[in-house]
């Protein structure tokens, strides 16, 4: 059995990497998705699923909730008002938007994520962040 620490501790552990594209590699590189998949694969051993290729515009081209449909896959939706440290934070750019980012929630202000131009970072949810919270989500047999 895992703790919400487990996963923090996991997701801390991928700070400084830096962000490429589809890429989830410790200390070499990954996407938003790529550290999710990385803290997955930390905490239960292998991949949920295979990935399949995806373009920077996925969530615009695809114009369906791809990353939320994945989450209710492997993961335990919750409403997002009511993350805790150690859940799965969605984010959409634009309302009408799929959500197309994904965090770690370390604190009940802060999380871990991969962005474009920058290495894996815990930052603040500061209100342009929590504007955009669409999703939440916990991983799967994880003690509270």
């Amino acid at each position: 059995m895992h703790t919400a620490e487990d996963i923090i501790a996991a997701a801390r552990d991928w700070l400084g990497t830096p962000y490429r594209h589809q890429a989830s590699l410790k200390h070499v590189g990954c996407d938003c998705l790529g550290l999710i998949r990385g803290v997955w694969r930390d905490i239960y051993g292998g991949e949920p699923e295979k990935m399949s290729a995806y373009s920077p515009d996925w969530a615009e081209a695809g114009g369906v909730e791809a990353l939320a449909q994945a989450g209710r896959r492997h993961l335990v939706e919750i409403p997002y008002a009511e993350h805790v440290p150690g859940d799965v934070l969605l984010f959409r750019w634009k309302p009408h938007l799929p959500a197309k980012h994904a965090g770690i929630a370390t604190s009940a202000s802060t999380m871990i994520h991969a962005q474009d131009g920058a290495r894996v970072s815990e930052i603040v949810l500061t209100p342009w962040w929590k504007r955009r919270l669409a999703f939440a989500f916990r991983f799967p047999g994880v003690n509270r």
